[in-house]
């Protein structure tokens, strides 16, 4: 496998990991009542994009060698629990 292709498959891995932490971090933003918290934000948008994305990086590669295929529809449930979790998390919201 050429380098080309090993970015290429590495990318189509991480790719809805990027995607889901973008648009958490947005809705918590933009929408009231999406994972709101009575303080303000502990971080800056992309400190926290940036952790959703690790969280959600280590969840698809933990289902790709624990399941022994990428794709599976359990290890993107597991992603976006673990990382709707992440973001509940940074926000404080289990405070109320």
């Amino acid at each position: 496998m050429t380098a080309y292709l090993l970015a290429g498959h590495l990318l189509n891995l991480l790719a809805p990991a990027a995607l889901i932490a973008l648009l958490l971090v947005a809705f918590s933003r933009l929408i009231p009542g999406f994972f709101t918290s009575n303080k303000a934000f502990s971080h800056v948008w992309w400190v926290q994009t940036a952790i959703n994305f690790v969280v959600g990086s280590t969840m698809l590669v933990a289902g790709l060698v624990l399941l022994g295929r990428d794709g599976k529809m359990l290890t993107y449930v597991l992603v976006v629990l673990a990382m709707a979790t992440s973001q509940w998390c940074q926000l404080g919201s289990w405070k109320r």
